[in-house]
């Protein structure tokens, strides 16, 4: 990470990179206690835990699972079809963790993509996804729009001969805004999601839109604007027959007019990176 920053900034940075860490500790941990039988709900509840007994105490949303083709989000319709259900992990099924964290006051939304055993599919959908984080790297520090660089991603899945599965977020995301949360003793959730972040997200919301810009990158013109500075949980999310694979991490988008300070990902020792550098 190559970047001059404030100290104010570096120690907030510190926060969320801490945060981040935190979240993909709990995705390996849970991930080597998977076992055949163990069900999506029970593997949610495992990170919730895992988070808990760490000290976690609010959410940008709480923890899902995904499971065998519900990883590529077959015939996925309505939203709820994304919590977690009953279905049981089997030998060889690939498998999802996404959980978002909220620790001292700092967010995280992560995205950790594994196999019981052996996912040849999935194995290569993962590395494939490196040209997916180059790409939009390096566009976000050539300031094209959020929708232009969502098109050249989606032309890359097709080249790669993938299925873009991130359209099947509300409203298409690839990315969203992640922001500093008030701390409070309790915070309630609302269908799964922590009240006061979603409170932040629609004050940024408000705020883009009286400005020209939203805090949701997605493939429709409400994106059309250069990258907004703030920090960015970026999630590429490829499929192919049925088997689904993604990363999520922090993107940190300034106003710096030098290309290399201008974008930059939080943190490059994280599970996916760590396998690109050994695979290389």
């Amino acid at each position: 990470m190559a970047t001059a920053v404030t100290s104010e900034r570096s120690t907030e940075l510190q926060g969320f990179r801490r945060v981040q860490r935190l979240a993909y500790e709990c995705a390996e941990a849970v991930a080597a206690r998977l076992e055949p039988g163990v069900t999506e709900r029970e593997a949610a509840r495992m990170q919730r835990e895992w988070l808990a007994e760490r000290g976690v105490r609010d959410w940008f949303h709480m923890p899902f699972a995904w499971f065998g083709d519900r990883t590529a989000f077959v015939n996925f319709r309505i939203p709820l079809q994304f919590f977690p259900t009953n279905r049981r992990l089997e030998p060889g099924m690939p498998f999802i963790l996404d959980m978002a964290p909220v620790y001292e006051g700092f967010t995280a939304d992560i995205g950790y993509s594994g196999s019981l055993g052996v996912n040849q599919v999935q194995n290569k959908l993962m590395d494939d996804l490196r040209a997916h984080r180059e790409l939009i790297l390096a566009e976000v520090r050539e300031r094209r729009s959020l929708q232009e660089i969502y098109e050249d991603v989606d032309r890359l899945m097709v080249r790669q001969g993938y299925a873009n599965r991130h359209r099947a977020y509300p409203f298409g995301v690839i990315a969203h805004k992640v922001d500093r949360v008030r701390e409070r003793r309790w915070s309630p959730r609302l269908f799964g999601f922590g009240t006061q972040s979603l409170k932040g997200l629609a004050a940024d919301a408000l705020h883009g839109h009286r400005e020209g810009w939203s805090p949701l990158w997605s493939p429709y013109r409400f994106s059309d604007h250069p990258p907004q500075p703030g920090l960015w949980a970026v999630e590429p999310h490829l499929g192919f027959r049925g088997t689904g694979a993604k990363f999520e991490e922090i993107l940190v988008v300034t106003d710096s007019a030098d290309p290399a300070e201008s974008a930059f990902w939080l943190d490059d020792d994280l599970p996916h990176v760590r396998r690109w550098a050994e695979e290389k």
